[in-house]
């Protein structure tokens, strides 16, 4: 066999059970217009595609939030910012912050690969429209040998190949297509994960940002009520040595002044774990980041929640278990192409001689087309199996899809209750603050007065301390609850942005 005819030798699949074959070294119009009306013929099948198309999913909403009844709207200057959804608390250090995540955190920068993964397997996906072809020249010099049988005429020649093979599979049954599909799908989820992650990262930042604050809050408040226990434990030592006061009542002021001191330093403590989270969030060493000292001032923003129904485009996890419901429907057609035969067409030429010089002249030209259809007779079952898989992968998805959803409701409905519920709390707790304010200074007074002990003195001012710290945890609660609800609502971001993550 020589080398030309290995060339233009079509491989055909062996256990295709029928083939339709031209092969030629030079060829003749009749035969290559058979060739291009096979190749019409196929073409014209490859408009069909097996398997469902997709719809999406349905998932049961209410009309409205249970909670958003008596929701205070938000100033249109309060509204969610449109991805830097942060700047609505108006707080500098926050923003700037913020920003670093983007840069630094090596947590959603192991998302953004991840979301280029898929995107490259996209491309392998789309790669099936394709023919496939090679190209494999070559020069070979050979001398054959004298005392053979049958001596040949020519001992010594060279031979001179440029092939080209060409092979394709045309997407007759759509499996090429379901399986882009499919792949488009993961990449728009891996898009709307990276979402979802950058989005949880910031409100992660935002949380332990906040409760650090909130720290600083009752730091300040210890520190100052430590500042004025110290001038009652002088005021108390001086009644002492003035006989006014007894021992008892010096032991009791330094217990309380000793016992708040404790519990200031306990603060810092916390404050401490909180600053280290925030620096490890923007990808920083803990012993490189210092947040100064900054108290929680002021009640949250109002938020505006929205319609029920626009939660299934805010959320990015609700878009990317979408996403993943239409990959999986894809994948029933993938399976279900299985069933139908694979056509393949193939095609080889080139320029052969055993003279350099008319290498690439037209008698040395040769080429051949060919067609091969296969059909699994067999499998044992196999392919079922795939099929029932797939079938019941999507309908997973689907449950997925759908728990996902509820989820994010109740979400939103628990931030808006405790934002709710916690602003009546504060309102309470800001009366008992002043009441025990007042208890405290009506002690002090009968105290001065020789009308009461210390002891009175010390529980009224172990109760003032107890509300204002209360006080200081609703604020940090009523924020970290406007944080948590604009995660819930997704923030500024929109399924929208996903569309063009598959280009």
């Amino acid at each position: 066999m020589t080398a030309r005819t290995r060339s233009g030798e079509l491989r055909t699949r062996r256990n295709s059970s029928a083939s339709i074959s031209t092969l030629s070294p030079y060829g003749s119009l009749r035969r290559a217009r058979r060739a291009a009306a096979l190749g019409a013929t196929t073409l014209l099948l490859a408009g069909c595609a097996v398997g469902p198309n997709y719809t999406q999913p349905t998932t049961e909403i209410s009309a409205d939030y249970k909670e958003a009844g008596q929701f205070k709207e938000a100033q249109p200057s309060d509204a969610i910012a449109k991805g830097k959804w942060w700047e609505i608390y108006n707080d500098p250090q926050l923003n700037a912050l913020e920003e670093q995540i983007n840069v630094s955190n090596p947590s959603l920068k192991g998302a953004q690969e991840q979301f280029l993964e898929a995107r490259a397997a996209l491309r392998i996906a789309r790669a099936g429209y394709y023919p496939n072809v090679s190209v494999s020249p070559s020069a070979t010099g050979i001398r054959q040998s004298q005392t053979k049988v049958f001596k040949p005429s020519v001992i010594t020649y060279s031979d001179y190949l440029i092939p080209v093979d060409a092979s394709w599979e045309p997407d007759v049954w759509g499996r090429v297509r379901r399986s882009v599909e499919a792949s488009r799908s993961e990449v728009q989820a891996s898009a709307a994960d990276l979402a979802n992650i950058s989005l949880s990262l910031h409100a992660e930042l935002a949380i332990d940002y906040f409760q650090l604050r909130g720290l600083d809050s009752q730091k300040q408040l210890l520190d100052s009520t430590v500042a004025s226990y110290e001038k009652a434990l002088d005021l108390t030592e001086s009644r002492f040595r003035g006989g006014v006061a007894s021992a008892v009542d010096v032991a009791q002021a330094q217990t309380q002044l000793e016992t708040t001191r404790a519990r200031d330093q306990d603060v810092e403590v916390q404050r401490a774990a909180f600053e280290h989270a925030v620096a490890v969030l923007i990808g920083k060493p803990p012993a490189e980041f210092s947040q100064p000292q900054l108290p929680l001032t002021g009640p949250p923003p109002a938020i505006p929640p929205g319609l029920p129904s626009e939660l299934l485009e805010r959320r990015p996890d609700i878009a990317a278990a979408e996403r993943r419901v239409e990959a999986a429907n894809a994948q029933i057609g993938v399976a279900k192409a299985a069933y139908f035969p694979v056509f393949t067409l193939t095609g080889a030429g080139g320029f052969e001689s055993q003279a350099i010089s008319m290498l690439l002249t037209g008698p040395s030209g040769f080429w051949s087309l060919a067609g091969s259809a296969a059909q699994l007779i067999i499998d044992g079952g196999q392919r079922r199996g795939v099929s029932e898989q797939a079938r019941a992968a999507y309908r997973q998805s689907v449950d997925n899809y759908r728990q996902t959803a509820l989820s994010a409701f109740q979400d939103v409905e628990d931030n808006l209750a405790a934002l709710r519920i916690l602003e009546q709390e504060a309102k309470t707790q800001e009366g008992a603050v002043a009441a025990a304010q007042h208890s405290l200074d009506l002690s002090n007074n009968r105290y001065k007065g020789g009308v009461a002990n210390y002891l009175e003195v010390t529980t009224a001012q172990f109760a003032a301390l107890g509300d204002e710290v209360t006080a200081v945890d609703i604020l940090t609660r009523r924020v970290v609850a406007s944080v948590l609800l604009i995660k819930a609502l997704g923030g500024g971001w929109n399924a929208s942005q996903i569309l063009n993550a598959s280009r």
